[in-house]
């Protein structure tokens, strides 16, 4: 039987997987229970295949994903609800502003806005068990794809976007500053979104061709976030709420 090709989230108190068409999360209450839902994905024009249009897409569908969590798993508690993350988000966005603006060496600028995008995931992942719980699902989703016990690092983590999305936005961000002043906003605004389609578009290729020594040098960003931040050993506690979830979402994808 082919298997589905899988995403996921961690989530504060439990994980998030999604397939193709259907999604299944898995919570551990203050009592210990695990509680799980699913439900099928709102799918934004599954037709699309166009490069640079069908990247944005699927990330709206993942990020859709969400609120019908929230509906059907009250219980599940995301990363960006804590009032200090939302507070770095903020303060993020806005030296990432500031630093692009400012008449710094494009490299400078860069370098510092990717460090305060950066700003909200390492604030989230400072206490609580987020980072556990992204281990967690990444050892579900692996040695559900592998059939062997997979690592608490995937290579198909979103944190290896980072090294395409510091490329992208750089590229960006220098055709934006070539623009008339008064059209510079604009610019800056449709370079993001072109940044991010095509950071996607890389992150695609990167996987189909990890072997490839620009893949390799790519991801390096992302790997060592995922190996020295953003994920950790998960307890055996948590790998049954990842099963719980993992569980839920082939469960729906068969209905």
């Amino acid at each position: 039987m082919e298997k589905l090709r899988l995403g996921g989230m961690a989530l504060a108190n439990g994980v998030l997987v999604h397939g193709p068409t259907a999604w299944g999360a898995a919570v551990r209450t203050p009592e210990g229970e695990i509680r799980s839902a699913s439900g099928t994905k709102r799918r934004f024009a599954p037709g699309v295949t166009a490069p640079f249009a069908r990247g944005p897409l699927r990330l709206a569908e993942a990020f859709m994903v969400l609120p019908d969590v929230r509906r059907g798993l009250p219980e599940a508690r995301f990363p960006f609800e804590r009032p200090r993350v939302a507070a770095a988000v903020v303060a993020g966005a806005a030296a990432a502003g500031i630093a692009r603006r400012s008449n710094l060496g494009l490299a400078a600028r860069e370098a510092i806005a990717a460090f305060a995008s950066l700003a909200p995931a390492v604030v989230a992942l400072r206490g609580g068990e987020l980072a556990s719980y992204h281990g967690a699902e990444h050892i579900s989703i692996g040695t559900y794809e592998t059939g062997k016990p997979a690592t608490k690092e995937h290579d198909r983590c979103g944190g290896h976007l980072v090294g395409p999305l510091l490329l992208t936005t750089a590229a960006a961000s220098a055709l934006a500053a070539r623009a008339p002043a008064r059209a510079r906003p604009t610019a800056r605004a449709v370079g993001a979104v072109g940044a991010v389609s095509a950071a996607v578009e890389i992150f695609a290729w990167m996987g189909r061709h990890p072997e490839n020594p620009v893949a390799r040098a790519l991801a390096r960003p992302g790997h060592e976030l995922q190996a020295r931040v953003s994920t950790a050993e998960p307890s055996q506690a948590q790998l049954e709420v990842a099963a719980a979830a993992l569980a839920a979402c082939l469960a729906a994808e068969a209905e």
